[in-house]
């Protein structure tokens, strides 16, 4: 098995092997220590640089990923499209281009179009992260999905994930299927058949398994991950009213009696409350959304520190 990680970028979960995952895991691990230290900033990646360029909006990826960066002692520059030559037509491939020849240690890319930031690492030299790319996938988010889940869990082989609501447009369904059939879970999908698409059907023999009903996808579930209902990606009505799939797909405390006894609470965020997830489990006990956006540092920090070469021969000398 691989342990150690050596991609010059990071664009998906599914090109990426189970070693490959269980390295940036254990790598994240360390940096998920610093972060609770009352001093948390490293000198890891002093002297280089960090360009977040976001062409969609975001909150906790882009935050995260600035704050992971400076934790590392990195300098980083967010750039957004509304304060961008983009704006003034400038393309994609351009604004990448203009931004290599500053020479920047990394560029992390969040783009509606999928395959942007593959795109961007074909024709260009600093190394590319994929912060979100369309439906495509969400790298870093099912990795501190992940990370969530080990810490809790201690494992990840051999659990029940039931991934609920809009699989359809969902990059983080994609990513976090990969990753968790990869690492040896089993995984239950279900939502509106407007919203759960027939490829999916394909990858039963990969430990996925499709259902219509979310009762029988949560039934022993260990951790119950809720989808969040993409509005800005549908085009077309999938469902008759936001109203209607609360009815029939929003997750309730009555759902989750069907589930492991000590089954966990997930959600990527922004949550739309009482229509994907009632509130009393958002705030519950079994919750850790929290805990997913703190991870998502640390599993920031990890991404970055081995991506822009933060001593990666210094990880495995010392067994990470």
């Amino acid at each position: 098995m691989t342990t150690t990680f050596k991609r010059k970028h990071l664009l998906g979960i599914r090109e990426l092997a189970a070693g490959e995952i269980t390295h940036l895991l254990d790598t994240a691990e360390t940096f998920r220590d610093i972060s609770r230290r009352e001093i948390k900033k490293v000198p890891a990646l002093r002297g280089r640089t960090v360009i977040n360029l976001f062409f969609e909006s975001s909150t906790r990826t882009r935050t995260s990923f600035e704050i992971a960066a400076k934790r590392l002692s990195a300098d980083a520059i967010n750039i957004s499209v509304s304060t961008s030559s983009v704006s003034k037509g400038e393309t994609l491939l351009d604004t990448a281009r203009n931004l290599e020849a500053m020479s920047p240690d990394c560029i992390v890319v969040r783009h509606s179009m999928a395959g942007a930031p593959a795109h961007l690492a074909r024709m260009g030299n600093a190394p590319i992260v994929n912060a979100g790319d369309g439906a495509h996938e969400h790298p870093t988010q099912a990795l501190l999905d992940a990370l969530t889940i080990r810490e809790y869990k201690g494992r990840i082989a051999g659990l029940k994930v039931a991934i609920l609501g809009d699989v359809l447009h969902s990059r983080v369904a994609r990513s976090n299927i990969h990753l968790l059939t990869k690492l040896g879970a089993t995984v239950a999908i279900a939502g509106p058949g407007t919203l759960v698409p027939e490829e999916f059907g394909e990858l039963v023999d990969e430990g996925l398994r499709v259902e219509r009903g979310i009762e029988a996808a949560i039934e022993g579930a260990d951790v119950v991950m809720i989808l969040r209902i993409q509005r800005e990606r549908q085009d077309s009505a999938f469902f008759p009213s936001m109203r209607e799939y609360a009815v029939h797909y929003g997750l309730k405390p009555k759902h989750l009696e069907r589930a492991a006894r000590d089954a966990i609470v997930m959600h990527p965020g922004p949550i739309n409350r009482g229509i994907e997830i009632a509130s009393e489990i958002a705030d519950g006990s079994r919750s850790l959304i929290l805990d997913q956006v703190a991870n998502g540092v640390a599993v920031r920090m990890a991404v970055l520190y081995l991506l822009a070469g933060g001593g990666r021969a210094e990880l495995e000398d010392k067994g990470h």
